[in-house]
């Protein structure tokens, strides 16, 4: 199918089939979002904006492909196979470029990835404010007592963790698996949904999610994915931040890692289950669940701030903050997931800039989509999440106007409308005062330049003035029971 494409094809002449293979390399993990960034008009400025790329995401929604949009609005400026080419192989997309030019295109044969543990005796974890080193024996392999009901209770002599006689390094020890026990537990990495009796409960950028239950106790067992379209090196690099994130940071608004396994084909990494699953589908009520009380997600809201200031206090930036990893405990407490794209700064005032743009456009601060790591990304991100909670609508809906969650903020600015216009209709216990309150929070963190946003601190202190739960506990005490589980997304 690629005999017929040569460098100086333009991209518009591409063949549907081979448009389509293309789709199915840089889909699934987003490689069209670098693709878009890197495309530039013939004058040399970016061809695509922030508002370009958070509509061709819109499309997934639509169940279209938002690599075949790109490549078929780009091809109308005769941009040729070999500039489409030179793109993928600066982002290291070599298998969609090697469709293309297989000659030109050098891959590296009999790849091999050796998993190492990405702990040394010389890093160090802030614990309780103090800088305490981690030691070499941070990882205990153990063999799992596997049950076959996820309700059994566990017994005294039969616990997920183990002691650690250090009482410094209490809950920083993370569990080591081998990976046919994790296959045990999932009934063979079942991905049948959970409806269907599988054990599927979702999927994100990098991997599949599956329920399992150990000792008694129901985990979260996430198979890191190797998608032909992503690199050994990024899923390594995934695997390996999200364990020296979580194992630098532990709060109670923060999802716990427990433990992972490295010794098999895919590494896999193992949870705390959220028995309420994500915000985003309890905000839409998925799965027939009751709507959120309007107290309830101004707790939430607090929880997430509260998240989110502990990471950014101890020099960490999340970089895709949004309501799907946000995932809610039985209490409806929630906590911060998903860490594979975080970054560390030592220098946490300044900006740093990488050519990788990563993170859900729909949420994505002007500067992150140019390049920047900023804190005040963090902020515009949960600005949307704020939207979310007060509206129940989803970040981005081709079939809406706006299609834009964030784009009310100009309606209302306009006084086209105002929040009570766009309040979630399922809710009947809320305010006017305490929606306005949240709203201009919201808007304050979406503002387009990052030094007009206020930082975390301010905005937890914000939000904890929103009503407390108890105010309300009598009338919500029945809806907040879904009598369901879910887990993390």
């Amino acid at each position: 199918m690629s005999k017929s494409v040569t460098p100086s094809t333009y991209v518009r002449c591409i063949g549907y089939g081979l448009m389509r293979q293309l789709a199915d390399f840089l889909d699934p993990q987003e490689g069209w979002k670098k693709l878009a960034v890197d495309i530039k008009n013939p004058s040399g400025e970016n061809r695509y904006n922030q508002m370009h790329i958070r509509r061709f995401e819109g499309l997934i929604q639509m169940g279209k492909s938002p690599t075949m949009e790109l490549l078929f609005d780009w091809g109308t400026s005769n941009c040729t196979v070999s500039e489409l080419v030179d793109i993928l192989i600066k982002n290291q997309l070599l298998a969609p470029a090697t469709l293309l030019l297989p000659d030109d295109v050098q891959v590296a044969n009999d790849i091999t990835w050796k998993m190492t543990i990405p702990f040394s005796s010389q890093e160090t974890m802030p614990l309780c404010g103090k800088q305490v080193p981690v030691e070499e024996k941070q990882v205990t392999t153990v063999k799992p007592v596997l049950a076959q009901d996820s309700e059994q209770q566990p017994s005294a002599s039969s616990c997920l963790y183990q002691e650690n006689n250090s009482p410094e390094l209490s809950g920083t020890d993370f569990l080591g698996f081998c990976f046919h026990e994790l296959e045990s537990i999932t009934n063979n990495f079942d991905e049948r949904p959970e409806s269907a009796g599988g054990n599927k409960l979702g999927e994100g950028g990098f991997g599949v999610v599956f329920k399992g239950c150990i000792n008694g106790r129901t985990v979260a067992v996430k198979k890191l994915a190797a998608m032909v379209d992503v690199s050994i090196q990024d899923l390594k690099q995934q695997f390996d931040q999200e364990i020296k994130t979580l194992a630098k940071c532990h709060h109670e608004n923060l999802v716990e890692l427990l433990g992972f396994s490295s010794d098999g084909d895919q590494p896999c990494l193992v949870y705390e289950f959220m028995s309420n699953g994500s915000l985003l589908d309890r905000l839409a009520c998925l799965d027939d669940t009751a709507p959120i009380p309007w107290s309830t997600r101004c707790k939430i809201s607090h929880g997430t701030a509260n998240g989110i200031n502990f990471l950014h206090e101890n020099n960490h930036i999340h970089r895709d903050v949004k309501s799907a990893n946000i995932l809610l405990n039985e209490a409806f407490v929630p906590k911060i997931s998903d860490f594979g794209l975080a970054r560390a700064s030592v220098k946490f005032t300044q900006t740093i800039m990488t050519d990788r743009i990563v993170g859900t456009a729909a949420y994505m601060a002007p500067e992150a989509l140019r390049g920047e790591i900023t804190p005040k990304a963090d902020i515009f991100s949960f600005g949307v999440v704020l939207l979310e909670i007060i509206t129940g609508l989803s970040p981005v809906d081709e079939n809406r106007e706006p299609q834009l969650l964030l784009s009310i903020t100009e309606e209302i600015e306009d006084e086209e409308k105002t929040i009570e216009d766009y309040v979630d209709e399922k809710m009947s216990d809320w305010d006017t005062t305490s929606i306005n309150k949240m709203y201009t929070i919201a808007s304050q963190c979406l503002s387009e330049k990052k030094n007009r946003r206020p930082d975390i601190k301010m905005i937890k202190l914000d939000v904890s003035k929103l009503p407390s739960e108890h105010l309300y506990h009598h009338r919500n005490r029945n809806c907040i029971s879904t009598g369901k589980q879910f887990a993390i997304n």
